[in-house]
């Protein structure tokens, strides 16, 4: 008996927007075990389906049901809205609105679950008369930097969570602060929550020797949102490439422009901009530079940060507590506290890549060594207990 699995993002599997979570829903119906059969309700960014109509769509080794509900161009998929009516958001929740009947339809069997990713979806989730499991991937607080309309919007966001928490049949946090914060301000909803972070595709990125030559070479892939802390990211490569006089380069793999920042022209000279790239194509970028860098004020669990270490590239980042056990000074990177003076994170950002370069020609770092960090990480460690969690809501519910 197959399992209907139905997720709701507005993402086109056809299509090219990145980030954690769109990596997620891509490996969710990538690895699909055997026994499940995906329903995935997104967004058409080429114009060419039909809404409301559900076609197969081949993905790696498997095929999946895609429900396009709102045409949406890729130019605009990419940016975070300014105003509400641009929201991708919200215009992909009045198109499953539209179409609800027929993705009752589609995602209907005797063993069915929805899984959902975002909390604005949850009332949608759970008129689908499924159980729901509900990914908690983390968006800051309102005091943080972000583009996002969440920051504008806070107070909708803290219902929007509340209201998705208790919908869920379960939740999955991608980080042990998201449950803790469940603990202090909402506990009734710790019970059905549960640790899962992000996953990465071993197989996918696999293990490099570190790049000969003397230009050290440091990637970033994903969004240059606000919380990213693009400027002090900026202000790292521009030191660094001053302190190693030229012999630098910065890799961004991604669709964001940097112009925006005003610290990206000093160090556009030496920036190679590799646009948008499938995981295929990152992991060839990172196979070919020296470390990664994360300088942001928050996140769940970078998926860029795992796909690193799972190459055998150590990272250099601000410190968030979830990155603990995976960033180990002398091993797999390193982590600074985030000082209240720009400037002396940046200084103190540049001091540790240069000492990452210095264990990198010592041969002090071994790329074996840094992915075995991922390991616990990977989608065959973590994926099977997800999807397990469907399986035994749906049998609860039979």
């Amino acid at each position: 008996m197959q399992h209907r699995l139905t997720m709701l993002h507005p993402i086109d599997p056809r299509g090219s927007k990145v980030g954690g979570i769109e990596t997620h829903v891509r490996l969710m119906f990538e690895r699909h075990p055997p026994d499940f059969a995906v329903l995935l309700v997104g967004v058409d960014e080429r114009g060419d389906l039909e809404l409301g109509k559900v076609v197969k769509l081949p993905v790696g080794d498997h095929t999946i049901d895609f429900l396009p509900v709102v045409h949406i161009p890729d130019k605009e998929i990419h940016g975070a809205a300014k105003k509400l009516w641009q929201s991708v958001t919200l215009r992909f929740a009045l198109g499953a609105l539209r179409y609800l009947p027929t993705i009752r339809r589609a995602g209907a069997g005797p063993r069915a679950t929805t899984e959902l990713q975002r909390f604005e979806f949850a009332p949608i989730g759970r008129m689908l008369g499924r159980p729901v499991v509900q990914l908690v991937h983390g968006e800051g607080s309102r005091k943080d930097q972000m583009d996002s309309l969440i920051k504008r919007f806070w107070y909708i966001n803290a219902v929007n969570e509340r209201i998705a928490l208790r919908l869920a049949s379960r939740i999955v946090c991608v980080n042990q602060n998201i449950i803790e914060r469940f603990k202090k301000v909402m506990p009734q909803f710790v019970a059905k929550s549960e640790l899962l972070t992000v996953s990465v595709d071993m197989d996918r990125f696999a293990l490099a020797p570190f790049p000969e030559g003397d230009v050290f070479r440091i990637v970033f892939a994903g969004r240059l949102d606000a919380f990213k802390d693009p400027p002090l990211m900026f202000e790292t490569m521009r030191r660094l490439h001053d302190a190693r006089d030229g012999r630098f380069e910065f890799h961004y793999i991604g669709t964001s422009d940097p112009h925006r920042f005003a610290e990206f022209a000093a160090i556009e000279p030496f920036t190679i901009r590799h646009g948008f790239q499938n995981s295929e194509g990152v992991a060839a970028i990172m196979r070919q530079c020296h470390a990664g860098v994360l300088t942001s004020f928050f996140e769940g669990m970078p998926c860029y940060l795992l796909e690193s270490l799972s190459t055998g590239r150590p990272v250099g980042a601000i410190r968030l507590p979830q990155f603990d056990p995976l960033l180990v000074d002398g091993e797999s990177g390193f982590l600074v506290e985030r000082p209240a003076d720009p400037v002396a994170s940046a200084e103190a950002m540049t001091a540790g890549f240069l000492k990452l370069w210095d264990e990198i020609q010592s041969g002090q770092l071994d790329p074996a060594a840094i992915r075995a960090r991922a390991v616990p990480y990977s989608t065959e460690v973590q994926m099977p207990k997800l999807f397990e969690r469907h399986r035994q809501l749906a049998a609860a519910r039979s």
